[in-house]
């Protein structure tokens, strides 16, 4: 008979999500360049994406963790001090430099993927342009994709940023950035600007050298290590890059070497708990978990606590859905609602817009989950978070007369 696994309570699973996800600490702590970088280093990545309803993602997830942090920094890091590279985890990330040599073998294996599916459902012929954009940037430096030409283009108003109107060249850039050929030196207007690698990356990275073989069982270590507890499935799906299968035979053989153990996981609902993989050590920190920080603050939708939906409602008890690509007459909240983190709990949802024309960060909607009651002390909380939110997005004004729904 095999032993029992060691039980990690619902209360202990979410303390340590929250740590993993950098939630755990002071946010009202200052937050140097290097402290940001640190931080980044321990979540792994920071997920990248334009919608600025209020602030675009990555910013938001970054002030979620300091209201110190200013996105100059991030700025600094990834386009000056080359700590960070833009590249892809489960989508387009920043990410700490020091993981490129990683990301070499990642480039092997997306060659032939990436040009089967884009073949399909992007440009096919767009193989023709690589010699063409290498030469051009090689030749005259740092380009974006509305330097070329507009070559089968559709939307050519719109930087041929969106996947529907991508141009053959665009296409091109965007695999070789993909695949290692090509860096994303900076974004001007959240437009890639292109360069070499070698213009873009210390060399120190750029000459680190990692066996393929070093590979799968980086990936899976640090994304366990991130993680704290994980199924092989999350494992394979933190980063990305690594499949199920192979993420499922390293956990066999972490498990048989002793450098990984089944612990069981409970959830939110009560319900039996589940089984999950951890360090050995991680039974033994259960007792000693701190508490998080009181405060109220608001998560961007694409937050790394939240990024797993079945595993956020499984250990928080919290559905949530981003609504963008919802007909609005089918929303049930609205267009970019943010999860409010309390605690240790996730209490509510809200929907806002900074109206940069009037100044204006307005509330749209507010819903308290159910037997959360907006007490006098949690409205001032709220009410405090978003005066910080107003602050960091350089909003005039806040209007937040709405009634909750």
């Amino acid at each position: 008979m095999s032993p029992a696994r060691p039980l990690i309570t619902n209360r202990q699973a979410r303390r340590i999500r929250l740590a993993a996800a950098g939630l755990m600490t002071a946010p009202h702590r200052r937050l140097t360049d290097r402290g940001l970088l640190e931080l980044i280093d321990a979540m792994g990545y920071v997920q990248l994406d334009s919608i600025q309803t209020v602030e675009r993602a990555h910013h938001h997830i970054l002030f979620a963790r300091s209201q110190t942090y200013r996105q100059a920094q991030l700025s600094r890091l990834a386009e000056r001090d080359g700590t960070l590279f833009e590249n892809w985890t489960h989508d387009a990330a920043v990410i700490p430099s020091r993981f490129y040599p990683y990301w070499r073998h990642r480039f092997e294996r997306e060659r032939d993927r990436l040009s089967e599916r884009w073949r399909k459902w992007r440009r096919d012929g767009f193989e023709a342009f690589y010699d063409h954009v290498l030469a051009r940037i090689r030749d005259e430096g740092a380009l974006m994709a509305r330097d070329f030409g507009e070559t089968g283009r559709k939307g050519a108003g719109k930087a041929g940023e969106g996947w529907w109107d991508w141009h053959p060249e665009k296409t091109a850039l965007e695999y070789l950035w993909r695949t290692g050929a090509l860096a994303v030196a900076r974004r001007e207007g959240f437009q890639k600007v292109y360069d070499l690698p070698e213009r873009v990356l210390p060399a120190e990275h750029l000459e680190a050298q990692v066996a393929a073989a070093d590979y799968v069982d980086w990936k899976c270590r640090a994304a366990l290590d991130r993680l704290g507890f994980a199924t092989s499935g999350e494992i394979a799906e933190f980063w990305g890059g690594v499949t199920p299968a192979e993420a499922a035979a390293w956990c066999r053989a972490q498990q048989a070497a002793g450098a990984v153990i089944e612990v069981a996981v409970a959830p939110a609902d009560g319900s039996k708990p589940r089984p999950a993989f951890a360090r050995p050590g991680l039974p033994d920190t259960l007792a000693d978990l701190p508490d998080p920080p009181a405060r109220l603050r608001a998560l961007s939708p694409f937050d790394p606590l939240i990024r797993g939906r079945a595993q956020t409602e499984r250990i928080f008890g919290f559905h949530y859905r981003i609504e963008i690509f919802v007909p609005a007459a089918k929303r049930q909240y609205g267009y970019y609602v943010f999860p409010l983190l309390e605690g240790n709990r996730l209490v509510g949802r809200i929907d806002m817009k900074h109206d940069r024309d009037t100044g204006v960060l307005g509330v749209k909607g507010l819903w308290w989950e159910d037997k959360v009651w907006p007490s006098k002390g949690r409205l001032a909380r709220l009410d405090a978070e978003l005066e910080r939110i107003r602050r960091f997005t350089g909003a005039e004004s806040l209007d937040d007369s709405i009634e909750p729904n």
